[in-house]
């Protein structure tokens, strides 16, 4: 008797649950829109070879600019790859792809890193987007890259728990996919000049992208087992919005004076 109730219960549960294979392809899709996002906002790089918008490539950064964006664009392409071998049973080539995906990962920090402060140094003075000095930006992407970092990382430590593993690696590519939604003008325009503009700058549009996703994530399995469940997204949330704030802090003026100096 206590053996047919337990059966009906794990049915039911069973019922409930989403399908691995629908969660898979949920993260494939949402690694192909993200994959879009960076093609569209860095086009000008892939069809032409030059910067946004439409100025040729600074030759003092060509090199780590054109390196920067191969591994990204690697990076992009795993995250999508990676949740399809799943599904297609490939779990041998996952896993060695994921150990190279680790590779990658510390390497496009490093890289980054590096180009952040190289850009700067060109000319500290000049005025970007957002009405941030180069030395104040250089919060943006400098942060945003060990944030990606930690993400990463917990994903790895996590990698043989996907309800945790999947969404790390996906909010670790939100946390740097702003430098491509930065450089499509018809998602700036949507917002630049509004309150959300202002506390989060360039990072609204991947926020929003991830709002978005965890919506459609619910609706697709029914059962709230998402990002917004965790503190990961409501972190990244806060951390976005603060890094915009430390940026125009003398505090932050240091730390960039500090390294345009070593």
């Amino acid at each position: 008797m206590n053996a047919t109730v337990n059966l009906r219960s794990d049915l039911s549960q069973a019922k409930r649950s989403p399908s691995p294979d629908r969660a898979r392809l949920f993260y494939a899709c949402a690694a192909a829109l993200l994959l879009a996002l960076m093609l569209l906002g860095f086009q000008q790089f892939y069809l032409h070879g030059r910067a946004f918008p439409n100025r040729p490539l600074t030759p003092a950064i060509r090199a780590l600019v054109i390196t920067h964006g191969i591994a990204m664009s690697l990076w992009l392409m795993l995250l999508l790859v990676q949740p399809l071998l799943v599904v297609n049973r490939k779990h041998r080539v996952h896993k060695s792809l994921g150990k190279a995906g680790a590779g990658l990962a510390f390497f496009i920090v490093l890289v980054g890193l590096d180009l952040t402060v190289e850009w700067a140094r060109i000319d500290p003075s000049r005025m970007f987007v957002w009405s941030m000095t180069a030395k104040q930006f250089m919060a943006v992407p400098c942060i945003s890259l060990l944030i990606f970092a930690g993400f990463v990382a917990t994903g790895i430590l996590n990698r043989r728990r996907p309800d945790i593993h999947r969404p790390m690696m996906l909010l670790a590519t939100l946390t740097v996919i702003s430098a491509g939604t930065d450089r499509v003008p018809a998602l700036i325009s949507l917002f630049e000049q509004t309150l959300w503009g202002t506390v989060f700058g360039p990072f609204f549009p991947p926020l929003f992208i991830g709002a978005l996703l965890l919506i459609l994530k619910w609706a697709l399995t029914t059962v709230l087992r998402s990002l917004l469940r965790r503190p990961a997204w409501v972190a990244l949330v806060v951390a976005d919005a603060g890094i915009i704030k430390l940026a125009r802090t003398q505090t932050w003026d240091g730390i960039a004076t500090y390294l345009l100096r070593t």
